[in-house]
């Protein structure tokens, strides 16, 4: 769940996750679901059940469960980071429990091309990493970003990363397939204040990949 890291004050592009435990992590939900998830408790939109003919109940019964499991395990996540302040306030403690979560999540996942996937447009909301560059943990808390965005357009491979108050930085990029689940990523402008276009460095390059992702959560 979470990429190469540049310069403060203009926020990094970040991976949502890779395979080594020291990569920073991200998690974010899309943004049309915020105002549906009360801070002390997690809301999913219920799953539609239809019958089908020549269905193997027994396969049907296996499928549910497995989307009950996953329920669980984001309910579970969600829960273990909300009081973290998007990881602000995690401790190695804290880390390693949600990354142990993260891991059962990514092993129930069943988008597995997921930059073929229309669940990926949009504009998501970080709500936990472990990357200190995105949290700013290094300023006073007052001048941290206080939520940040991603906006991700497939057809077009462009993505957006946007800070909240009190500045308001952006940076955009462009996406290069590496396979269906990863992208390299090539900044090339940064927006300071949100106003002011400073073209990106050449050294201002990393790669996103994707190990989870439904209409919820990725």
């Amino acid at each position: 769940m979470a990429l190469s890291t540049i310069p403060a004050p203009p926020p990094s592009l970040p991976a949502q996750s890779f395979a080594a435990p020291s990569v920073p992590k991200l998690l974010y939900l899309p943004t049309a679901q915020l105002n549906s998830i009360p801070s002390s408790s997690v809301v999913f939109t219920p799953a539609r059940h239809k019958w089908r003919t020549n269905v193997s109940f027994f396969t049907g019964f296996l499928k549910n469960n497995k989307n009950k499991n996953t329920k669980e395990i984001k309910e579970q996540l969600l829960q273990a980071i909300e009081p973290l302040d998007r990881g602000a306030e995690a401790t190695p403690e804290n880390q390693q429990i949600i990354e142990q979560i993260v891991r059962k999540l990514e092993a129930a996942n069943t988008t597995k091309e997921p930059l073929k996937s229309g669940l990926l447009d949009g504009k998501w909301e970080l709500i936990y990493t472990t990357s200190e560059s995105i949290l700013q943990t290094k300023r006073p808390k007052f001048l941290r970003s206080r939520v940040n965005y991603q906006a991700i357009n497939v057809d077009t491979l462009r993505a957006q990363n946007m800070e909240t108050g009190p500045f308001f930085n952006q940076v955009t990029a462009d996406l290069t397939p590496v396979n269906p689940k990863k992208v390299a990523v090539k900044f090339d402008y940064f927006k300071l204040g949100g106003r002011i276009p400073v073209k990106a460095p050449d050294r201002a390059e990393g790669s996103l990949e994707i190990t989870y992702l439904d209409d919820e959560l990725r």
